[in-house]
């Protein structure tokens, strides 16, 4: 009985040992595999980040932009597809401005208009989100070289309409208030004098929501001297549909469509 129970238990320790070592075999083949990938994978990103080729995995882009019609901000996150193809999403903050917003001024016979010109009725103010694509039609060849891509989105618009309230003084009485256009036109009071715009902060209380769709085609020119770093100009033309006409300019008529030509500085890393 005694040796019975002395082979099953060297049976068993034998059996685990034995499974241990298969386990530890596997376990090194795995590591060994997944080492051997990784190099591979490395030497042929060496090899083509000598041939000029952008290979990441991901990058994080900010961007400064002046447009026909205004100025913002702009960040972007892209994921690798292929070598010529990355999905890109883009978010970006706005100002716009009416093309027709510094050819008009008002007066009336009740309110002095000399120094605000051109009279705006509202600023609008845009958040942006949208996807795309960006691809490849031109490596940069060496690390000195210029990368060119094609990149297309569309998206989503949230406007903000804030009201342009402006620094009334009556001349008579001294008082002094803050009003839009649309008040003071109203207003049958006499010595009304505007002073200037009221301010940023001002109109915040009376915001307007517009929503939108928006589309996007540009050309990106990449000099940054690494691949590791993005360096890039990119010029492009935007175009956004608001759902309702928005009222920007006095004696301007108000509209839908909103379309601009742009150009962006932008700074980055690739992964």
């Amino acid at each position: 009985m005694r040796n019975i129970i002395l082979t099953v238990l060297l049976s068993t320790l034998t059996l685990q040992l034995f499974a241990q070592d298969v386990s530890d075999s596997v376990k090194m083949a795995s590591r060994l595999n997944k080492q051997n990938a990784k190099r591979e994978r490395m030497n042929n990103m060496l090899r083509m980040e000598e041939e000029g080729d952008l290979i990441f995995n991901k990058h994080n882009v900010f961007g400064i932009r002046l447009a026909t019609n205004g100025y913002g901000i702009n960040f972007e996150k892209g994921k690798f597809v292929s070598p010529t193809k990355t999905r890109i999403y883009q978010f970006e903050i706005n100002e716009v401005h009416d093309p027709k917003e510094h050819h008009v001024s008002a007066s009336t016979d009740q309110i002095n208009f000399s120094s605000v010109n051109p009279f705006k009725l509202n600023n609008l103010y845009e958040f942006k989100m949208a996807m795309g694509e960006e691809r490849l039609i031109g490596g940069k060849g060496n690390k000195n070289g210029v990368a060119v891509s094609v990149l297309y989105t569309g998206g989503v618009t949230i406007g903000f309409l804030k009201p342009y309230y402006l620094d009334v003084t009556n001349a008579i009485t001294s008082a002094t208030s803050q009003e839009t256009f649309a008040q003071l036109n109203q207003d049958t009071s006499e010595g009304q004098q505007i002073q200037g715009a009221a301010g940023f902060f001002s109109g915040w209380d009376a915001l307007k929501i517009q929503p939108a769709l928006n589309a996007k085609i540009a050309m990106r020119f990449d000099y940054g001297r690494f691949n590791q770093t993005i360096s890039a100009v990119e010029c492009g033309l935007t175009e956004e549909y608001y759902f309702s006409k928005v009222p920007l300019v006095y004696m301007v008529k108000e509209h839908n469509f909103f379309f601009n030509a742009y150009v962006q500085i932008m700074f980055g890393s690739r992964k």
